[in-house]
């Protein structure tokens, strides 16, 4: 391996013991380990913002401030009502709450659609006593998953799509990813609402209850 190689590894690495650890933010830890690629020389000065460019991180930062947005104005608290209806019983709420999020997340980016839903489960969350821990796991997979259902709907299929056409090659569809993406969602989500909320530790389902 080359110099330059073997830098790149080590911050990599470095980077994610660090995340694992959790002692620091992780924002504060990928800005770190980027002004370390720097100093090492294996990204160019030049270059080293112009990530911060990139749409799928403006993507990021405006449906954060939606998100927001929808919160003040109090849409929230009325997709949060209609929520706790189909909330009886912790699966239902799982179920919910996961569909949803798979549903948005095929036309809509991925982290759009959790930010969305974000306040909507913590919501939902206050109004039923329930712990916040047995929802926001399940939502963020409900949230990946339907997002591989077409090209929109997470940054690496846009990124994939979009480097195809780049290389010459035909540009992939709206629902090319759909055969494989649909079903392997559907199971998926199936699959937590179940099963996988059930693998939760029992002091995660029951911290922090509003």
């Amino acid at each position: 391996m080359s110099g330059p190689q073997i830098a790149i590894c080590l911050i990599v690495l470095g980077v994610t013991v660090f995340f694992i650890w959790g002692r620091w933010r992780y924002d504060v830890v990928a800005f770190a380990g980027l002004m370390a690629a720097v100093v090492a020389g294996v990204v160019p000065a030049a270059d080293a913002f112009d990530g911060f460019g990139h749409p799928a991180v403006v993507t990021v930062l405006a449906v954060l401030v939606i998100s927001r947005a929808l919160a003040n104005s109090g849409a929230v608290d009325a997709i949060a009502a209609l929520v706790v209806r189909a909330s009886a019983s912790p699966a239902l709420h799982v179920a919910v709450l996961a569909g949803v999020a798979a549903f948005l997340s095929a036309f809509m980016n991925n982290v759009a659609a959790l930010a969305l839903l974000l306040p909507v489960a913590l919501q939902s969350c206050v109004k039923v006593q329930r712990s916040p821990g047995l929802i926001l796991m399940p939502l963020a997979f409900g949230s990946i998953l339907g997002g591989l259902a077409t090209m929109i709907g997470t940054p690496p299929n846009v990124i994939i799509a979009s480097y195809r056409t780049n290389t010459g090659g035909a540009p992939f569809g709206m629902f090319d990813f759909t055969p494989v993406g649909l079903p392997i969602a559907i199971v998926g989500v199936a699959f937590v609402a179940l099963i996988g909320w059930h693998l939760l530790p029992a002091s995660v389902r029951k911290r922090n209850v509003p």
